[in-house]
């Protein structure tokens, strides 16, 4: 089944822009499907380094290859074969002022990626693609974060979310081949998928040593039981027997392959955003979490302990998604200050205006769940847009506190169709 993906008028607008532009996320995400259809569409040639005598070509002869290649091209899993970057880099520079010479994809973040440090200033952009978002599923056209930063909301009635349905939801995912797949051939998926491509990739692509299966295996299982917490690195290697900087640098790469995204606190001295306090972390994909916590049926998931983190997780990952095709420039972060007010996300405009987002699975509100946004707002002053706290209900509903009007919005306006 094809999904129309909403980022793809960007890339063609990039294409129209650099003379590179790098496709990065997930493996299954659906990178391949869509870059086949804009090469078809503009004319560009199309190569994939899964593709063995291609790599093996890449790797003894780098320039060579992508000189005999016709351009402008498409390649592939480019992290297949990082020794390409000089070459892609030469040719970028005598392109004379050519655009879109190379859409490149890949599965693992290399130009990001300690091993890989050569830069293309002004010529390369870089885009990310994420598994299917909710609108995206349903070909629904609207863009939540823009929609969060106008602050304006309809006053509709919405259907409500029962804790099954959102279960449902959170069980199913985004991976466009799992999501058409039954529940059980659905979870045989999600296990080739650990088994053949993220424990397979950790291993050819960052070059592990030792026995790594085993620890790596169970730290990705930890992690989906602290989806939407505060990460401790010295806890999770505690209750796994590890090393912690083992476990800290396991997770590194695993953000690096977009399995998990960590989430930095929010400061308003960006110069202190590196060194203050600890990142919240979130899966890139809701299945893939819920699959790793043997979650398999919405009866099961919607009565157990993970089930507000992974809700808080689902909410995160749309924001995320829609972020790569918003008019707005956005960053994430969340906020904890020293009285432990909190909430779950903080979007940061381009120009340092922020909006508070929390999020709570139950179906109703009170004055009380916008404490935390209340704090947030003191603290972020003149920066501070507006809050809303996402709840599974039906209504959309106004909380005036200390003089300031938050909105209570259901977690189905952030999936219901544009009006």
């Amino acid at each position: 089944m094809l999904f129309n993906r909403h980022i793809k008028a960007r890339i063609v607008d990039l294409l129209n822009d650099f003379r590179i532009v790098y496709l990065t996320g997930p493996r299954q995400a659906g990178k391949s499907t869509l870059v086949r259809e804009i090469a078809n569409e503009q004319g560009m040639e199309y190569f994939t380094l899964d593709d063995a005598a291609l790599a093996a070509s890449a790797a003894s002869d780098p320039q060579g290859l992508l000189a005999s290649l016709p351009k402008p091209l498409v390649l592939d899993e480019f992290q297949m074969a990082p020794n390409l970057i000089g070459a892609i880099k030469m040719a970028s520079d005598t392109a004379d002022g050519q655009k879109g010479l190379f859409l490149l994809t890949g599965s693992s973040d290399i130009f990001r990626s300690a091993r890989v440090q050569e830069s293309l200033p002004g010529h390369m952009a870089r885009i990310e693609l994420y598994p299917l978002s909710y609108a995206e599923r349903h070909d629904n056209h609207f863009n939540a974060i823009d929609r969060l930063i106008n602050g304006s909301f309809e006053n509709l009635t919405l259907k409500p979310l029962n804790r099954k349905e959102l279960a449902d939801i959170l069980i199913t995912g985004g991976y466009p081949e799992a999501i058409v797949k039954s529940p059980r051939s659905r979870a045989i998926w999600f296990t080739s998928y650990i088994e053949g491509r993220l424990l397979k990739d950790f291993e050819t692509m960052h070059h592990a040593k030792g026995e790594y299966h085993t620890k790596l295996s169970a730290l990705i299982r930890s992690l989906a039981g602290i989806t939407g917490k505060l990460i401790k690195y010295a806890n999770v290697a505690n209750d796994l027997s590890q090393d912690d900087k083992t476990v800290k640098k396991y997770m590194e790469i695993l953000e690096l392959m977009f399995i998990i995204r960590r989430i930095p606190p929010y400061v308003r001295n960006n110069a202190k955003r590196s060194v203050v306090g600890m990142p919240k972390l979130h899966f890139i994909d809701t299945g893939l979490a819920c699959h790793l916590l043997g979650m398999k049926h919405p009866e099961t998931l919607h009565g157990s302990q993970f089930f507000g983190g992974l809700v808080e997780n689902f909410v995160f990952g749309e924001l995320l998604k829609h972020a790569t095709w918003s008019e707005e420039d956005v960053n994430f972060f969340h906020f904890r200050d020293t009285d432990h007010h909190e909430i779950d996300i903080v979007i940061e405009r381009s120009d340092g205006k922020v909006v508070g987002v929390e999020v709570k699975a139950s179906m109703t509100v009170t004055t009380q769940d916008f404490s935390g946004l209340s704090a947030f707002a003191d603290y972020a002053k003149d920066k501070f847009l507006h809050g809303v706290l996402f709840y599974s209900g039906d209504k959309i509903l106004p909380f005036k506190i200390n003089n300031r009007t938050f909105i209570a919005l259901p977690i189905s306006e952030n999936l219901a169709k544009s009006q």
